[in-house]
């Protein structure tokens, strides 16, 4: 049984066998499965409610996956989003993390691994409980940094940087011993604690959007330094 009991998962996806799939591997594990065939519909939905978890397919008709994805971070830094996709082209995949999604699937994949998945980012968005367990839950500041854990919160120079629950966890690996290079197979490991499928493409894409949003409160934002070779290393003056 899940641990997360009666939580609400949305399902995003027009191909009807794929959408009954998941949504009844969702009730099996206890969850409250809700399910769209198209991205207007599910649109509508989430304007009166959001979900706890938003699994995304990026071609449903109407309102595209990615168009949903970037509505739904508008309203929400927070709540985990999955893309599921059967376009190979890396560049669909790597957008959508650019996007905000902390996760994707490409088809045809196993119940089982998107239920990993699933259970993996509801844990991570148990901020307070998963803080406080961890022994993690003091604010660190670096600099002009303060990354507070128990409420996933970042600010740069005293103005909030809106990240979602994967991009502080990548950022509060490097912040925790700044100045150290870390491989993303550790930042992996830290951001991804039950480590279900994920590369070296993904970390940099996360990166990548980190900066970008320390940069759009700060053009001269340089703390994330990438070293050719091994990693990353948070590089901001310590106070």
């Amino acid at each position: 049984m899940t641990s997360f009991p009666g939580r609400t998962i949305a399902v995003v996806e027009d191909e009807a066998t794929i959408r009954e799939a998941m949504c009844a591997a969702l009730r099996r594990e206890g969850y409250g499965a809700e399910p769209f065939d198209d991205g207007l519909r599910a649109w509508e939905a989430f304007e009166r409610a959001l979900p706890d978890v938003a699994i995304l397919d990026i071609g449903v008709p109407r309102l595209d996956g990615l168009d949903l994805c970037r509505r739904l971070r508008a309203r929400s830094e927070k709540i985990p989003i999955i893309f599921v996709t059967s376009r190979e082209d890396e560049f669909d995949r790597v957008l959508g993390l650019e996007l905000g999604a902390d996760d994707y699937l490409c088809k045809p994949f196993s119940m089982r691994e998107l239920m990993a998945r699933v259970k993996v980012l509801l844990r991570r968005a148990s901020l307070l409980s998963d803080a406080v367990g961890s022994g993690d839950d003091r604010v660190l500041t670096v600099g002009d940094l303060v990354l507070d854990p128990l409420r996933m919160a970042a600010t740069w120079k005293g103005l909030a940087v809106p990240l979602t629950v994967t991009e502080f966890l990548l950022l509060q690996s490097l912040v925790r011993r700044p100045g150290i290079v870390k491989t993303r197979e550790q930042m992996m490991d830290e951001a991804y604690p039950d480590r279900v499928s994920v590369t070296d493409r993904t970390i940099d894409s996360h990166v990548k959007r980190i900066r970008r949003k320390f940069e759009s409160v700060d053009r001269a934002f340089t703390g994330l330094e990438s070293v050719y070779g091994a990693g990353y290393r948070y590089v901001g003056p310590v106070s």
